[in-house]
């Protein structure tokens, strides 16, 4: 999913040097929204190691 993101915003950059600034605001906002769910997933993933490794040190 990170890669996705880093590719929109590629794709963003590239569309704004040469004048398409409807496609890189579109790719930009799809960045951003991939972003975000990225970093979520990722806060959910750490909690959840976090909590197994928890519970495994109790057994």
């Amino acid at each position: 999913m990170l890669y996705t993101t880093l590719s929109f915003f590629t794709l963003a950059l590239i569309a704004f040097i040469l004048g398409a600034n409807g496609i890189a605001g579109l790719s930009t906002e799809i960045g951003k929204i991939l972003f975000i769910i990225f970093l979520i997933m990722t806060a959910i993933t750490f909690i959840q190691s976090l909590r197994n490794r928890s519970t495994k040190k109790l057994l």
